[in-house]
């Protein structure tokens, strides 16, 4: 071959692979994945999806010492649009939206790469939580922790260890995700730790393969006397334990096949908890007892249209339903049902943006209604909501979420006249960085 020949073909070679590196360019915020919390079913946007987009900044400084940060903040408010009828004092209030309802929620967590020890896989997460509400029962106020644990894998990736204060809200039944109903109140009764009460736990996963796992905690359990009765407790949530907590054992066997190109999402998963805590046995409610606890639930969802746009497998339209069961003697919600349908980047032009329609039964103990009735009281057995909410992405980072809540007795089991039902419009907007 002619030198020149030789020469003009090393050339165009050259040329192509300029031209390849600039087509592809380096994606700027690998770097930043890499460094986000590892263990849970449900995590925040990444790192691409914030208000901070500017890479050579002091997230970029921070990564190269192996730290990775996530914020975010929920602010949400939620009125009954049904009229002043169904008004009480501020005192009075009985369920959020009855008076117009406000809550910010600010967190903040941080991580640690320990491969730069040494250590594959191996992560350690520190977090920190303010929520204020305007009606207490909601919340109450606090500031604390949110979060401190280690995170470490074993055998080839086979088995996930995660052990310190943990949010298993994010870790079981896809309770976390903000598309589903308010199931996560069956679970948070039983026990389950969350962004308002991280308890101590050991959780162990273990990986069939890359789809079926098998999840088990041992967990220190929330307050037998519920949610607010542990804030109030322990605020900063930095207690071992509080008032009559026992341990909670959870395991959890889930299926779940990510969206490809042609491949529909599955996701299917079963699970139950025994709680060994104090709870008071409601058929003889002033009685010192000690009564083991339960809960029971399945989940199913299913993805049943895909946007054809390439690269975007995870756009569509999806539906899935929900059932829970706790022991009627121990739990003021008995049974939940749940139906959903929603979306994700079903609008070309609005390609993150969601829309759900949730309907959603809770049936309340048959004990505790017949004590009410005992007493004269109105009381009902049942309680269904409809829900449809539209979720905005206006921005890197930032999210409005609209959408209005039908509520047949949005009370718990008793309720007045004025009480039988309400309309929610609630507006919430969060900001991640």
């Amino acid at each position: 071959m002619p030198k020149t020949a030789l020469t003009t073909i090393k050339r165009d070679v050259a040329m192509e692979t300029a031209k390849s590196r600039i087509e592809k360019p380096i994606d700027p915020f690998a770097k930043f994945e890499k460094l986000r919390e590892r263990g849970g079913a449900f995590t925040a946007p990444g790192p691409a999806d914030t208000i901070d987009q500017v890479t050579a900044s002091l997230r970029s400084q921070f990564s190269d010492l192996g730290i990775g940060f996530a914020g975010w903040t929920l602010n949400t408010f939620v009125d009954n649009e049904l009229g002043n009828a169904a008004r009480s004092t501020i005192a009075n209030q009985q369920y959020v939206g009855q008076n117009p309802t406000f809550s910010t929620v600010n967190s903040m967590i941080v991580t640690y790469d320990l491969a730069r020890l040494g250590i594959p896989d191996g992560q350690i997460v520190v977090g920190a939580e303010h929520q204020h509400w305007t009606w207490q029962s909601a919340g109450p106020d606090r500031l604390g922790l949110n979060a401190v644990s280690y995170y470490q894998t074993l055998f080839d990736r086979r088995i996930e260890l995660k052990v310190g204060y943990l949010r298993n809200q994010h870790e079981f039944a896809g309770a976390g995700d903000k598309v589903f109903g308010p199931s996560s109140k069956m679970l948070f009764q039983a026990g389950m730790s969350n962004n308002w009460a991280p308890t101590p736990a050991l959780n162990l996963k273990y990986n069939f393969d890359d789809r079926l796992y098998n999840k088990l905690s041992i967990q220190r359990s929330v307050s037998p006397a519920g949610q607010y009765a542990h804030v109030s407790e322990n605020p900063t949530g930095l207690n071992w334990s509080t008032r009559d907590a026992g341990i909670l054992l959870l395991d959890e066997l889930s299926y779940r096949n990510k969206p490809t190109p042609g491949v529909m999402e599955t996701w299917l998963r079963a699970g139950a908890g025994f709680n060994n805590s104090r709870y008071t046995d409601l058929q003889h409610p002033t009685e010192a007892t000690t009564k083991a606890n339960s809960v029971y639930y399945v989940g199913a969802d299913r993805q049943f249209w895909q946007s054809a746009v390439h690269g975007s497998a995870s756009r569509g339209v999806y539906g899935g339903l929900s059932a829970m069961y706790a022991p009627p003697d121990l739990n003021r919600a008995s049974q939940y049902y749940e139906i959903r349908l929603y979306t994700k980047g079903l609008l070309d032009s609005r390609p993150t943006d969601q829309m759900s329609l949730v309907v959603s039964n809770t049936i309340w103990s048959h004990v505790a209604v017949d004590a009410a009735l005992a007493k004269e009281q109105l009381a009902h057995r049942d309680s269904t909501a409809i829900s449809g909410l539209y979720t905005a992405h206006l921005a890197p980072g930032i999210y409005t979420t609209v959408g209005l809540t039908y509520i047949n007795h949005p009370t718990s089991i008793t309720y007045t006249p004025q009480t039988g039902h309400a309309l929610n419009m609630l507006v919430s907007t969060s900001v991640f960085f």
